[in-house]
């Protein structure tokens, strides 16, 4: 299997086992989506975590043309957005054209489908929720997987947000096993909220199945959406501060496994969305597989001990003329030489 000339993705389940070494040393990164199975409102589908996980993953070996304008309201252009651009054929021929100079070569491997759901959307039809030390398990397996097949660099793309946790847990687990670049990026992070309100205007458009992801469904899949399903359920007001915090409530009402202002989402702020967001994300990997790699994890942080004697350590402190130096059989020395001449401890 070969990329297309602009660089771009090839799936890792069309590879044949006999190819993947070479896949893997001609490979730039690997790509791992992760979403979930989740109630996000009758408007919504299910799925919509993964749609937007696997679209921006999708996005990451796509174009490099430049963002959108999101400095004022969506004009709708008309039209349905187009395939996520980037992945390439089992033949190797490109899903969509690459424009520009040759991006990075990756491999994208399946979406994780399942994730720690939180209980304001457990009780929900539809939610698919496995327990938080179980995904942090699973995880670790699956990126440890990744990486032990050729994979060094691996880019994380999060479609749900109780995930940036869990991944975060299972990354640090296996960074400290594997020679390993872990990248882990949230598409709903990459538009600032500053964009949404000159997108949306100052009535909140970000949450849990609010304008803004409906918005980013629909940029992928206008055709799973049903904005006509539901009327505007306006959030919980956030706390009146301006310093970050993490709230995490039982039901924060107004709420319905989802809440926000849907009249406000359209197809045309979808695209802008997506333009912009795959843009930001082609940039930070353009820049991450530009970077020299990091080094082997060490199970001895310590440095070599010198010819001066042994490193102190927290339970080896550096000897004092009040606590003067073990001998080579642990006992403390006097110093005193002892009947044949030599300094040994004290008998």
């Amino acid at each position: 299997m070969t990329w297309p000339t602009g660089g771009g993705l090839l799936p890792a389940t069309r590879i044949p086992g006999g190819e993947l070494a070479a896949v893997a040393a001609a490979a730039d990164y690997a790509v791992l989506p992760v979403g979930a199975v989740e109630w996000h409102g009758p408007h919504l589908p299910l799925g919509t975590d993964l749609i937007l996980a696997e679209g921006f993953a999708a996005e990451a070996g796509g174009g490099s043309g430049p963002a959108a304008d999101l400095t004022g309201p969506a004009a709708d252009s008309g039209g349905a957005a187009g395939p996520a651009g980037g992945v390439a054929s089992a033949a190797g021929s490109p899903g969509d054209t690459t424009t520009g100079s040759p991006g990075p070569r990756g491999v994208l491997f399946p979406a994780v489908p399942y994730a720690a759901c939180p209980g304001q959307t457990r009780p929900w039809p539809g939610t698919v929720s496995i327990r938080p030390e179980i995904a942090v398990g699973y995880l670790a397996d699956v990126i440890e997987g990744i990486v032990a097949a050729g994979f060094p660099r691996l880019l994380i793309v999060n479609g749900h947000d109780a995930n940036m946790s869990t991944v975060r847990a299972a990354m640090e687990w296996v960074s400290g096993r594997r020679t390993a670049s872990l990248l882990l990026v949230n598409w709903f992070q990459l538009v600032t909220p500053a964009e949404t309100t000159d997108l949306y205007g100052p009535l909140t458009a970000r949450g849990h199945g609010g304008a803004y992801e409906t918005s980013g469904v629909l940029g992928f899949d206008p055709g799973a959406v049903r904005l006509d399903a539901v009327a505007d359920l306006p959030p919980k007001p956030k706390l009146p501060v301006g310093h970050p915090y993490v709230l995490v409530e039982s039901r924060p009402d107004p709420w319905q496994g989802w809440s926000g202002h849907i009249s406000l989402a359209s197809e045309a702020a979808g695209r802008q969305v997506r333009a912009t967001a795959g843009a930001r994300l082609r940039e930070i990997v353009a820049a991450w597989v530009a970077a020299p790699p990091p080094a082997p994890p060490t199970t001895d942080p310590l440095p070599a001990p010198t010819s001066d004697g042994p490193v102190p350590t927290a339970d080896r402190p550096a000897p004092t003329a009040d606590r003067p130096a073990p001998t080579a059989d642990g006992r403390a020395s006097t110093g005193a030489p002892a009947a044949d001449g030599s300094t040994g401890g004290v008998r």
